[in-house]
């Protein structure tokens, strides 16, 4: 019989839980942490046990998600200059906060820094890529 060295799983709002990996020793053991999702849409996360050598694993699980933007950081004032962290940001035309343009520079496939621009306002933050429009999971919050 083999044993459960540990499970992920998602629970969605109306409390319905569903196994997405139970892990058996070589493919990890005692997940720690939870899990963090990166701007493609994969969740990531470690283990403290397990792997070929036992001394714990990497692991992604996919969910289909879309890919998203984030500020860094998540408040700031007009006129500051921002990180926005993603996934193909290579030839992106367009920045904006809740719908208002942003001058911006893209510095690597994964990191836009932009500028807040004046009359922005509370709202998510999306980028035009060649591949289509990201946009952030949480709002911008702009301060006086």
């Amino acid at each position: 019989m083999q044993h459960d060295d540990g499970t992920v799983f998602k629970v969605t709002p109306q409390g319905e839980l569903t196994t997405l990996h139970s892990f058996h020793g070589l493919d990890g053991e005692n997940p720690i942490g939870g899990t963090g999702q990166g701007t493609n849409g994969v969740f990531y996360g470690t283990t403290l046990y397990g792997g070929s050598d036992g001394l714990g694993t990497i692991f992604s699980i996919s969910e289909g998600l879309g890919a998203f933007v984030q500020t860094a950081p998540g408040v700031g004032m007009v006129g500051q200059h921002i990180l926005i962290l993603g996934t193909d940001l290579t030839g992106a035309t367009s920045v904006t906060f809740d719908g208002i343009p942003a001058p911006f520079n893209v510095v690597s496939p994964t990191l836009i820094t932009a500028i807040v621009p004046t009359s922005a306002t509370p709202g998510p933050v999306q980028v035009v890529t060649p591949g289509g429009t990201l946009s952030s999971n949480a709002n911008f919050l702009v301060v006086p």
